[in-house]
């Protein structure tokens, strides 16, 4: 333990040698730097590295050492790095065995780039720029060579094992962080200076140091090579082992994350955040650079470097005088040194503190002299020169921390020396922050050191809150209420109310939230600060002050308090706020006001304010002030307007020599008369009219003043506004003015329009004029370098960006998968696994809410990019993103990282996102706690970054609607009953958002509704005042053409202008509300009922309807408060379209699904909440609609849904009849006409089409109408001339007279161009009815999906006339079968479409069908007749006859094409015959074969692309039986035009595929083929019997009568009857040859022969003979004589075979076939039956329909249509399923499930709706009455329940209090019998 205190004591000696210089310093540790060197790789060899816990306290000393000795530069750069390296291995969970010994084989090549660093900031400032590059490839080999070196032996124990056992191991391991922390500055601070360096070196070889022409200088100014310095800056950050010499550690950063990661799992929250901030800083290297780079400050001219200097060696000085201010600062006698915090770590680690010179101690005199002086050049450096630059430069060197610390030194309030300091102090930091946004936050964040009473301190507040908008907007109530106390409690000084003044108004903006504010605190405070001199003795106090001010007021008068004040309360009603206007007229009356003002004594300050204050309070106001108009004051005012007016007029040539009464004229009267004139308030007062004369004088007094030739031009513009003013209401009024005044006004009028045309022009040449290029420069001055800087950090910004993004990209894939930075099997990498590491970074962001807001804001943003990835880089973005992670993740996979990247998404270019990956991920952070996390932030959080952020994270969680994660919410919320928290939490945020909004868009429509209506005025009234004048002026005929334009120009631009400012006004509080609907909606999606309700109703004690607030915030956003709901526009703008538009998003989704109680709730609500939305739909958004026409049509998009939503599933009409209340029908049929006609004039690629738009409030239009006759009328399509041309076309149709018909058809319509936009939408827009849940009806109207339109008509004709029914009788079942496989083809014809000539070919499948056909009986004809074609039969059809049949066929078909039937195949006939005459047979079926086998190519080609056979897989096509008999057509064809014509007679099989007719008389065989076969079979059996009988009993009969063959080749002259011969001789297979000539010889013995020698023989004969012959086999056997033994048997066999075989079998087989045909006819006169009488899809029967109000023809085809169903099946599998609705949603259920109970089956709504208007109807109110009354039953009983348990909780009160009372008798001993009493009591 000695080693530990020589430790201690070596840092206290650091101390006290302060003068050496720093190598003697160094040389003095070097002993003990070894030894900690030495130290630190012994316990990095240990074994077990924290097990000793003696050991582990001097390690926690060794490290401690460590850091003060690098924090005090003795280490250089590299030596640092190595140290870096053990440290990192001390606390590594990886083994590292015979580690140290390499560390410390430096060979040298590491020496020459040894450089010191002095201090921190140090490189940054002295910027020493001459530094070779050999920084970087020196010490390249050594780096390898570290690398190379590891070796990894056997697994170390308990080192990776998170040790929670000891405060001193985390302890050091912090303290290791924060060498870390400081190596990182290091390396920064190097980057940077080696970037300065290379820009140095490139700056010099472009301008070389000679002063040479400074022109031929600039000619090349811009070739700095900015390439190359990008090149090297991406250089500096190499990746992985060897490449970059600046990684921390030797596995190429790996073992830096691993250590951090290892550590974020302790449970010690200092070191988890520490090595948070380091994970993130080492994903930000680029980022840091970037924006440090940019910070950095050059000094460039020797003045510079002096003041460099001069200000260095100050602060040092000054820095150690404060820090020892104890020894000379005389004390307070009290406090010794208790006030003072020792600021001296902070002065060393944080500010550029270089060592400071010891300082002799010396009396304390000198010490206030020194300091005075330093802050007095300070002071002088503040003002002096180019002040930004300076106040920068202060800022970098970090004064403002001095300073601060000065005036926290405590001194004696008598010591006047140190006042003065203190005072100095507060000036330099009142001129450090003038006008400069980043110092003035920089104080801002010790703005508790400046609230206290000091009027100094009120001053340096003031300059804090100057003109910083967002500081003033963000000031807590504290801070005012602490200067109104100053005023109440340290007298009334000025200064305080300057600083109110000053946070009222801020680049121009009200802040309207401070004037509030001071507005109420003022009013609290009561007499002692707001001070009025309005009853009688204090008046005439005012008046004595006002005698003594005649010169001028004094600073410390109480009159300048009360002026100071007065116009404090004036500001404060500035820009129009109700609020405050209200309260400061109750303070200061208006009478007393103008008894002030007209008092003779008045002076002219008092006048200014005061008036000004009329002007604010009184006349430009937002509410009407009546007694401004009804009373008197105001004129008298005005007459002392006069008065003074005519003061300041009073010399005209000589200017008056009082500038505050001349301001007071032009800018204070001058407002408040034009404010007074052109207020709205004022055009329905009479007072005009009486006090006419104050007007004129008014005006002449005016016009005197314009004539004063001292008037400036700026302020002329004032005056003439104001007598453009006066003439206008005098005008407007109808009050004659004298005649020369009017001339007077007319003229000046019409020459300031002329002056304003040409004023413009000559401006606008000077300026072009200035702006030449200012005279060439030495390229060394300060401009230049900087210009060259700027251009430098524009090229890193450029090259480095799309690398930021990259670099931080892949810290969110660590931590997809922080266990691959450990070994496997290691327990540190079980705990990745199993999430440990996501769950502590979750659980550890809740406690870093309080303590570091910047790291959670920083985790909550990476875990947000884990949900949802945007990887939004260039390739070279994505090349080092793959670089890091092979890096990092996978350093040991070299082959197949491919695949991993893309898991991890480096593909670049996101495609589609993958939702159900983004779930996983969802899931897995909602199982960690990402949910918990949310809420407890939103619960907790003070901070709005993190709200924001957490609000953000929680959408990212919800996105794509993620129902795991909605459930585990409400389960959360209803657990722990933290709903009431977190839900006042955000009711709250709505709350404060609507009052800000309520505040802000009051006040800018006022001001632009006024400002629209004075242009207006402007250009009417210039040109009216001119036209009464005479026409003798020539001035005046130009006037009216010149006014109007000065007018109209100003028109346009100020709208826009005015608008931006308008725009600007979205507070903080509103913004923060897009992200909360978002969450808000994301909660409900997908129809999430519980949450719909919950956000209604959370069933607390204090309940927050969500729902209500939406609306209500909707309601205020569209300014329906102000009752405007025609000037929607004016709210309306481009900066809260989009919140306006979520707005009406999450309230569609709170409705959605149908969440009936949420409807109600909307519909119900006492604000215009529908009233607006409907507006929405209906008006023209003024001001936006012109320049963003696509943000409006969202709008109405959106609205027109939310609408829809309201109605969703409504079976009553209260809620539609809500929304027609203030809807006009016919507007809304314009809406929908204008934005169909929108399409053409505006089609630019928005996300929303104007006609979609149109779509969905025709949509909304059709459900109102329901509601609505007006509506129902308007909607109909005009088609009364439509539909008499259709029946006359039809009738002429049937005629057959066709060019007629087409004619007539051709010539009516052609003008009728275009198409009426309802008819269009009606077309496009079905509805079919659903059964729902509780199986009742709902008729849904939807838009049809575009793709629908590709569905073929020939799928249609199928679909319906083949949809077979099952056995409940329904055709639905087979109908839903078919909806995928005509989804499918309807996709593939959208697909064909975009093929324009398969689409050809497809399109005329018929054609090619019929030419086929056509073609193969042509050449089947030709073949019958000409084949072979050698034989000479050709005579037979002559050439003549061909000629004339050719000429017969061509007349034909002239005359058949006339009358347009069968003209075609004549013709062709004809020419195949002329063919036939010219080449010849041969060649003519050779043509026509090619044409064939082409032709049924192009058929099955189109075929292919009809169907999308290819897109089917191989399995498909060898399965779908068209196509193959297809192709066996193109094979025959093929063998019959190369192999034999014959081939092609098997192609007139075609006629059966062609023919339905024909193909049923085959189906009448084929059909019942199983009865037939096995009839067939039976018949073989018998037979099969009978040979058996035949063969063993009847063998002789069975005798033929054969004819021979042989005989015909070899005499074929012979006779026939010897041919006949022949024949049966060869039958009998009896040789008898030609030889035997006689025929007479053996007549019979050859020409018969035994026929049933086997059994085989018998069967065949049987088989043969007896089913063909009538009579059966008994035909065909020998006639036997009936003497014959066997004769009866012969006759029983004959007889038998012919009854059984013959009439029964065959006769069945018959039977079968021809009752099949039967019944198919019967089946088919069936199927046609039920398609004409029966629907389609509920099955009800025509019959059902009569006298109904809906008829059968209408309801299949409006109410049921199939095509309806199937487009709706369609729009479902098509549209995203977080956009259903609730029907949609419901059926996309049922269709998943294939659940077919959603069709409507039996029953129809038009049939339920006239059964009395339905039973239904009536039990479902029944219902809900029902349900009501159980409802407050309920509550009834709950509510009882409560009571009797406050009973029961009164009644043990009573018991215990009768207690208590005996006890207190007894000890007060109380006469027997009360004790007595009492305890009975009790007992009871």
């Amino acid at each position: 333990m000695e080693v530990q205190s020589v430790l201690v004591a070596m840092g206290e000696c650091y101390d006290s040698n302060m003068d050496d210089s720093r190598d003697n310093k160094k040389n003095r540790f070097s002993n003990t730097m070894v030894f900690m060197e030495e130290y630190l790789n012994n316990v990095l060899n240990d074994e077990l590295p924290f097990h000793n816990e003696e050991k582990n306290k001097l390690t926690y000393e060794v490290v401690s050492l460590a850091r003060h000795l690098i924090y005090f530069g003795f280490y250089s750069f590299f030596e640092l790095l190595r140290l870096t390296r053990t440290l990192l291995g001390i606390i590594d969970c990886r083994p590292h065995p015979g580690y140290a010994g390499l560390l410390f084989h430096d060979d040298g090549s590491g020496k020459n780039v040894k450089r010191s660093i002095h201090g921190m900031g140090q490189i940054m400032s002295t910027m020493v720029l001459n530094r070779k590059q050999s920084l970087f490839g020196g010490s390249g080999p050594r780096g390898a060579g570290l690398g190379a070196g590891l070796a990894i032996d056997g697994q170390r124990g308990s080192k990776d094992s998170i040790d929670k056992t000891d405060l001193t191991v985390m302890d050091t391991k912090l303290k290791i962080l924060e060498i870390l922390q400081f190596i990182l500055n290091v390396r920064l601070d190097y980057r940077i200076s080696f970037l300065l360096s290379v820009f140095k070196k490139e700056f010099v070889d472009v301008y070389p140091m000679a002063d040479a022409d400074a022109t031929t200088n600039m000619e090349h100014a811009a070739t700095i090579n900015l390439q190359h310095i990008g090149e090297q800056a991406e250089a500096m950050f190499g990746v992985g082992k060897g490449n970059s010499i600046l990684e921390v550690d030797d596995e190429g950063g790996r073992m830096f994350l691993r250590v951090l990661t290892h550590l974020t799992m302790h449970d010690y929250p200092p070191l988890v955040s520490g090595a948070l901030q380091l994970l993130f800083r080492h994903f930000s290297q680029r980022q840091e650079v970037l924006h440090t780079f940019k910070q950095v400050q050059l000094l460039i001219s020797a003045q510079d470097v002096e003041n460099y200097k001069l200000i260095k060696a100050d602060l040092d000085r000054l820095r150690t005088l404060v820090e020892k201010s104890e020894l000379w600062v005389e004390k307070k006698n009290s406090s010794g040194s208790d006030g003072k915090k020792d600021k001296k770590e902070k002065g060393e680690g944080a500010s550029e503190n270089a060592t400071p010179k010891k300082e002799k101690q010396e009396k304390g005199n000198e010490n206030y002299q020194k300091v005075k002086e330093i802050l007095e050049r300070l002071n002088k450096m503040c003002s002096s020169g180019v002040w930004k630059k300076q106040q920068r430069l202060l800022k970098n060197m970090g004064a403002h921390k001095v300073m601060l610390d000065l005036l926290q030194v405590s001194y004696d309030l008598n010591d006047v020396k140190m006042q003065e300091i203190i005072k100095f102090t507060h000036l330099f930091l009142q001129k450090f922050c003038t006008g400069n946004q980043e110092n003035q936050t920089l104080l801002h964040k010790n703005l508790t050191l400046f609230l206290n009473p000091g009027l100094l301190e009120a001053e340096t507040v003031q300059h804090i809150f100057c003109n910083n908008y967002q500081l003033c907007s963000e000031i807590s109530e504290s801070v005012l209420q602490h200067f109104i106390h100053c005023l109440a409690t340290h007298g009334r000084h000025v200064q305080y109310l300057n600083f109110l003044h000053t946070i009222i108004k801020a680049e121009g903006k009200y802040v309207k939230k401070c004037q509030d504010m001071i507005m109420t605190e003022l009013t609290n405070a009561g007499e002692d600060v707001v001070v009025f001199y309005n009853d009688k003795t204090s008046f005439n106090v005012m008046l004595e002050l006002m005698a003594e001010s005649r010169e001028g007021v004094g600073e410390s008068s109480p009159l300048r308090y009360h002026i100071s004040l007065v116009e404090l309360l004036a500001a404060c009603a500035e820009g129009k706020n109700v609020y405050t206007e209200i309260k400061c007229t109750s303070l200061l009356p208006l009478e007393d006001v103008v008894r002030v003002v007209t008092h003779e004594d008045c002076i002219t300050e008092v006048k200014v304010a005061y008036v000004n204050f009329v002007n604010h309070c009184y006349v430009d106001t937002e509410v009407e002030m009546k007694e401004i108009y009804t009373s008197n004051h105001i004129w008298k005012l005005f007459e002392d307007f006069t008065v003074d007016m005519a003061r300041v007029c009073n010399k005209r040539e000589k200017r008056l020599s009082d500038p505050i009464l001349e301001k007071y004229i032009i800018n204070v009267v001058f407002d408040t008369i034009i404010a007074f004139f052109s207020s709205p308030f004022s055009e329905n007062s009479t007072s005009l009219q009486t006090h006419h004369t104050i007007m004129t004088h008014l005006l002449q007094s005016s016009v005197r003043l314009l004539d004063c030739p001292w008037l400036q031009q700026q302020h002329r513009g004032q005056v003439e506004t104001c007598i453009k003013t006066l003439a206008m209401t005098a005008k407007s009024r109808s009050i004659s003015l004298p005649l020369d005044l009017e001339a007077q006004i007319s003229t000046m009028l019409s020459s300031s329009a002329l002056n304003s045309l040409s004023r413009s022009n000559p401006n606008y040449k000077s300026s072009s004029r200035s702006s030449r290029p200012i005279a060439p420069s030495n390229p060394w001055d300060y401009k230049n370098i900087i210009e060259k800087l700027q251009d430098i950090i524009n090229t890193l910004e450029e090259r480095l960006k799309p690398l930021v993004n990259a670099e931080l990209s892949v810290l969110v894939d660590v931590l997809h998968q922080p266990e691959l930075l450990f070994l496997e099997g290691t327990d540190a990498r079980q705990r990745c696994e199993s999430g440990g590491f996501i769950s502590k970074l979750i659980r550890h962001t809740k406690a870093l809410m309080s303590a570091e807001e910047k790291l959670c804001i920083k985790v909550l943003r990476t875990l947000q990019e884990m949900l949802i990835r945007t990887l939004d880089f260039d390739e070279k973005g994505i090349a080092l993103r793959k670089v890091l992670l092979q890096n990092y993740l996978f350093p040991n996979k070299k082959n197949n990282l491919k695949n991993d990247l893309a898991e991890l998404g480096a593909s670049g270019v996101e495609q589609e996102r993958d939702w159900a990956a983004v779930a996983a991920v969802q899931c897995r952070l909602d199982r960690e706690g990402g949910t918990k996390l949310f809420t407890d932030l939103v619960m907790s959080s003070k901070n709005d970054k993190i709200f924001q952020e957490s609000i953000q994270l929680a959408i990212c969680l919800l996105e794509g609607g993620n129902t795991e994660i909605q459930n585990s919410f409400y389960k959360l919320m209803m657990g722990d009953n933290k709903s009431e928290k977190f839900f006042k939490v955000l009711h709250d945020r709505m709350k404060e958002a609507q009052t800000d909004i309520k505040a802000t868009v009051s006040v800018n429509v006022g001001e632009m509704t006024h400002k629209a209506n004075e242009k207006e005025l402007e250009t009417g009234g210039s040109t009216a005042l001119v036209l009464p004048g005479t026409g003798a002026h020539p001035l005046l005929v130009q006037g009216p053409s010149i006014a109007p334009v000065t007018g109209a120009s100003a028109m346009p631009v100020q709208p826009v202008a005015e608008q931006r400012e308008v725009e600007m006004e979205m507070g903080p509080a509103v913004t923060i509300m897009k992200p909360i609907l978002r969450f808000l909606q994301l909660l409900c999606e997908n129809h999430n009922h519980d949450l719909q309700n919950f956000l209604r109703c959370q069933n607390n004690k204090a309940n927050y309807n969500l729902v209500c607030e939406t609306l209500q915030f909707l309601d205020i956003m569209c300014g329906s408060t102000t009752g405007g709901l025609g000037l929607l526009g004016l709210y309306i703008n481009e900066s809260n379209v989009h919140l306006i538009t979520q707005t009406l998003e999450t309230l569609t989704e709170y409705c959605q699904g149908p969440c009936q109680e949420n409807q109600t709730c909307i519909v119900t609500h006492e604000s215009n909440g529908i009233d607006i939305i409907t507006a929405l739909i209906l008006n023209d958004i003024s001001p936006l609609c012109r320049y963003r026409m696509e943000m409006v049509l969202q709008l109405k998009d959106n609205a027109s849904k939310l609408l829809l939503a309201l109605m969703e599933s409504r079976h009553d009409s209260e809620n539609a009849e809500r929304i027609l209340f203030n809807l006009r029908p016919r507007e809304l049929v314009e809406v929908i006409k204008k934005a169909y006609q929108q399409e053409d004039s505006e089609c630019e690629g928005g996300e929303v089409s104007p006609r979609e738009v149109g779509h969905n409030i025709y949509i909304l239009a059709q459900q109102l109408a329901r509601h609505n006759k007006v509506l129902q009328n308007l909607l109909k399509p005009q088609k009364n001339n439509k539909e008499g041309e259709e029946g006359i076309s039809s009738m002429l149709n049937n005629l057959n007279n066709r060019p007629l018909s087409q004619m007539l058809k051709s010539s009516a319509p052609a003008p009728v161009v275009e198409q009426d936009p309802l008819e269009y939408y009606d077309l496009l827009t079905s509805q079919i009815e659903i059964v729902r849940d509780d199986r009742s009806m709902e008729q849904i109207v939807f838009p049809v999906h575009p793709i629908c339109e590709f569905l073929t008509e020939e799928s249609k004709i199928r679909v319906f006339n083949t949809t077979e029914q099952d056995e409940q009788g329904s055709k639905v079942t087979h109908f839903f079968e078919q909806t995928s496989f005509l989804h499918g083809e309807m996709e593939w014809q959208k697909k064909l479409r975009s093929m324009p000539v398969l689409y050809w070919f497809s399109r005329r499948m018929s054609l090619w069908g019929t030419i086929s056909f056509n073609l193969a009986v042509f050449i089947n004809l030709i073949i019958a007749f000409f084949y072979p074609y050698d034989s000479g039969q050709v005579g037979a059809i002559d050439d003549s006859l061909l000629l004339m049949l050719f000429w017969i066929l061509t007349g034909l078909s002239v005359l058949c094409l006339f009358s347009q039937r069968y003209g075609l195949q004549p013709l062709t006939i004809a020419l195949i015959l002329r063919s036939i005459y010219h080449l010849g047979i041969g060649n003519t079926l050779i043509l026509l074969g090619s044409l064939n086998l082409i032709n049924k190519v192009v058929f099955v080609v189109s075929f292919v692309g009809n169907n999308g056979t290819f897109i089917m897989g191989y399995k498909a096509m060898v399965m779908d039986v068209e196509f193959n008999y297809h192709l066996a057509y193109v094979l025959t064809s093929t063998l019959g035009l190369f192999v034999h014509e014959l081939f092609y007679s098997i192609l007139l099989f075609d006629l059966i595929y062609r023919e339905e007719t024909l193909f049923n008389v085959i189906k009448s065989v084929t059909r019942n083929g199983r009865s037939i076969l096995l009839t067939a079979l039976l018949a073989l059996i018998l037979v099969y019997l009978f040979s058996i009988v035949g063969f063993l009993c009847l063998k002789e009969d069975f005798i033929m009568e054969v004819d021979p063959l042989a005989q015909i080749a070899a005499a074929p002259q012979q006779s026939e009857a010897s041919q006949d011969f022949m024949k049966s001789c060869s039958a009998d297979g009896v040789s008898c040859t030609s030889e035997t000539v006689s025929v007479a010889e053996d007549e019979e013995a050859p020409s018969s022969e035994r026929a049933c020698d086997t059994l085989l023989m018998c069967i065949v004969t049987v088989l043969n003979h007896g089913l063909r012959n009538g009579g059966g086999v008994g035909d065909v056997l020998r006639k036997p004589s009936k003497n014959e033994p066997l004769f009866p048997a012969r006759v029983v066999y004959d007889l038998l075979f012919y009854f059984i075989v013959i009439i029964i079998v065959l006769n069945l087989i018959f039977g079968v076939i021809i009752d099949t045909f039967a019944d198919l006819r019967s089946e088919k006169q069936k199927k046609e039956e039920i398609l004409k009488t029966t629907c389609f899809i509920c099955g009800l029967e025509r019959d059902k329909f009569d006298n109904k109000t809906v008829s059968f023809e209408e309801h299949i085809k409006l109410e049921h249509n199939i095509w309806n169903y199937l487009y709706f099946i369609v729009l479902v599998r098509e549209k995203n399923k977080t956009d259903y609705t609730g029907p949609e949603s419901y059926v996309a259920h049922m269709i998943k499930n294939n659940n077919l109970d959603w069709f409507p089956r039996m029953q129809a709504m038009s049939l339920v709706v006239t059964d009395g208007d339905g039973e239904q109807n009536e039990m479902r109110m029944l219902q809900d009455k029902l349900a009501l009354t159980m409802k407050v039953v309920i509550t009834l009983t709950t509510q009882l329940t409560e009571l009797k348990e406050q009973m029961t909780e009164q009644r043990k009160r009573r018991q215990r209090m009768g207690f208590a009372d005996v006890q207190a008798g007894a000890s007060a001993s109380l006469p027997p019998s009360a004790a007595g009493g009492n305890h009975q009591m009790y007992k009871t």
